[in-house]
């Protein structure tokens, strides 16, 4: 189903503005917008690589939640999926922890990533899924987050990015050494302003608008 209206670029705090609008004025529930986004995100990704089996990395955030969101809808596409996670499901808070509980149920697999490094930790996939962090992070990456990006980007797969690609500033378009370096870019509700700045379509690779199911009149309230 194609969107009625294609909202135009935006700046991260807009988007998460939307969301705050969406559910205090529009009463969506924060999990019903996850469930939205990730089902979405989850049918793009089963018309952009129909075949193949899945690796998904899920941080601590929302980001993740998404990306534990898209597990279970690739699952009952019939994909096989594997999430790997930077923390334990008791570890996670709010939306994203309902969703991981709910992937965790269904089956789906869970690797829980360790402090040790991560070179040779990445089970081999066709496609990799970026959920480790979103809008609200800035460049440079540290810790285990520049070890799962660079084995990432090593990995001779198809590179999938939510919302944003790991190691960017969803604004300015900014990035750090290492930034996950996308084939394809899932942002939702709206483009991010930074997309179309300095080089970052280098690492957005195609960018795919995802709705996140909230109204027409307040889509275009934000649209003016």
């Amino acid at each position: 189903m194609k969107p009625i209206l294609q909202p135009p670029p935006m700046t991260c705090e807009r988007v998460r503005e939307i969301d705050r609008v969406a559910m205090e004025q529009f009463q969506m529930p924060g999990i019903v917008l996850m469930e939205n986004a990730g089902r979405g995100a989850a049918e793009r990704i089963d018309q952009i690589s129909p075949g193949g089996n899945v690796l998904i990395l899920c941080g601590k955030g929302n980001n993740g939640g998404d990306g534990f969101t898209i597990a279970r809808h690739l699952q009952l596409a019939g994909r096989e999926v594997t999430i790997l996670a930077m923390a334990s499901v008791d570890e996670l808070h709010g939306d994203a922890a309902i969703q991981a509980k709910i992937a965790e149920a269904a089956g789906i697999e869970i690797q829980v990533l360790g402090d040790t490094a991560t070179k040779t930790f990445l089970p081999a996939a066709d496609i990799i899924v970026d959920g480790l962090l979103g809008t609200g992070a800035k460049p440079p990456l540290r810790g285990r987050f520049v070890d799962v990006v660079e084995s990432a980007n090593a990995a001779s797969a198809v590179r999938i990015a939510l919302d944003i690609p790991t190691g960017m500033d969803g604004d300015t378009g900014e990035t750090g050494e290492p930034t996950f370096h996308a084939d394809h870019t899932l942002t939702f509700a709206a483009p991010k302003v930074g997309f179309a700045k300095q080089d970052a379509a280098r690492f957005t690779g195609q960018v795919h608008v995802i709705s996140i199911g909230v109204p027409l009149k307040l889509l275009r309230q934000f649209s003016s």
